[in-house]
């Protein structure tokens, strides 16, 4: 990304910033708009922000859209890419200043952005890690985030039927539940692509995972990760970790392909029908699942320190930062790495674990950094400085 503006997005009326390949970093203190940012940078990659789910709030106060740009260098090849929110309606989108669809502009940018939030990927909530592998799917295979769509959407019409379901039956009244059954062949369709999609993103992650953890804490500590599907779980057999769903390249034909996968998730869902309509929720499916993470033999969640914690989510964000860098269907060349984006990382980090972060990111392609304090940073960190505020940044002359 070679230059990149913003127009009306959140405390920006208008800013442009000019990039040059490797460590550009930004610069000032709390509040002045550097994590704006990196917001702006990963949404126009992913349509989501790592702050809110509202895209309402992305757009500067009291006015009606917001616009970020950004021009796109690829070898030879460039691009000027455009994505404007609008307060309550579509997003509107352009390439070389001509309309298109919004999700046109997927895979044209790729991004890691790594925050103090994300300490929720080891702490946090199952939904946590399960949006972390839909989004770095969603890179990976654009046409992801139809399937995940359309299964929300799904999963809320079923839900409502179950709801309606139960009140009939509190009121004496029955229920023929052959009505469920078209709501189930489309969430035992969409689920078992969502399964295996997070099973197979699971195995390429666990690739890197161990030797990022190892770099960072510069300890040897085994770490583990696996997919559990809660459908296996629910069915009495294993979870849909290594053991039922090996996850390398190497094992693919060991995978349950997603017709199998169909199957048993539609008699699973049979199965539950009762179950479902008492409680008025969906209780089969990929939105129950996780992503198991171990340190050792023990779980991260409630094991591990606040440093190993650390450690262990920003390995798995750059495990994924090498997952885009191997995608086969990359629609750029094969040497276009994605951006990462670190916000705020550093000044979290003791001594050691800034160092030898600093040298594992030090030879990327592009890496965009935010720090209140700049000698949070390490001196290995050469490049470009920006000092960020009130919404204006100024590239500083280092000399």
């Amino acid at each position: 990304m070679s230059d990149f503006s913003l127009h009306d997005f959140r405390s920006y009326e208008n800013a442009v910033v000019k990039l040059d390949p490797g460590i550009s970093v930004f610069v000032g203190e709390n509040g002045q708009g550097k994590t704006n940012l990196l917001e702006a940078v990963g949404y126009l990659s992913t349509f989501s922000s790592h702050r809110v789910g509202n895209d309402g709030a992305l757009i500067r106060q009291g006015k009606s859209a917001g616009v970020i740009r950004a021009k796109t260098v690829s070898g030879q090849t460039q691009k000027i890419i455009e994505l404007e929110i609008v307060a309550g309606k579509a997003n509107r989108a352009r390439i070389n200043r001509g309309n298109v669809n919004v999700g046109s502009l997927r895979g044209i940018i790729k991004t890691v952005l790594f925050a103090p939030e994300d300490l929720s990927l080891v702490k946090g909530d199952p939904k946590e890690r399960r949006k972390f592998l839909d989004l770095l799917i969603i890179q990976l295979k654009p046409g992801y985030a139809a399937v995940c769509g359309e299964y929300e959407k799904v999963l809320r019409q079923r839900a409502a039927l179950l709801k309606n379901a139960g009140k009939m039956r509190r009121r004496g009244l029955s229920f023929d539940e052959k009505t469920l059954d078209v709501w189930d062949l489309q969430l035992a369709r969409l689920g078992a692509r969502m399964i295996f999609a997070r099973a197979e993103a699971t195995a390429a992650l666990r690739r890197y995972i161990q030797t990022f953890y190892r770099e960072l804490s510069g300890t040897e500590q085994d770490v583990r990760i696996t997919y559990e599907a809660s459908l296996y779980r629910q069915r009495g057999g294993d979870s849909a970790g290594e053991e039922t769903l090996p996850g390398s390249p190497e094992e693919e034909n060991g995978l349950p392909d997603t017709a199998r996968t169909e199957r048993e998730m539609l008699e699973t869902l049979r199965l539950f029908h009762e179950r479902e309509i008492l409680r008025g929720v969906n209780l089969v499916g990929p939105h129950r699942d996780d992503l198991c993470l171990f340190l050792g033999t023990l779980p991260v969640k409630g094991y591990a320190s606040h440093g190993e914690s650390w450690s262990y989510a920003l390995a798995l964000k750059l495990a994924s930062w090498k997952v885009l860098q191997e995608n086969e269907d990359n629609i750029w060349d094969e040497n276009t790495q994605p951006i990462l984006l670190l916000d705020d990382v550093f000044a979290e980090l003791d001594a050691g674990r800034r160092i030898r972060l600093a040298e594992i990111v030090s030879g990327a392609q592009q890496v965009l950094i935010t720090a209140a304090v700049g000698d949070d940073l390490p001196a290995s960190l050469e490049g470009n400085r920006f000092f960020v505020t009130k919404g204006a940044v100024e590239k500083i002359d280092v000399g």
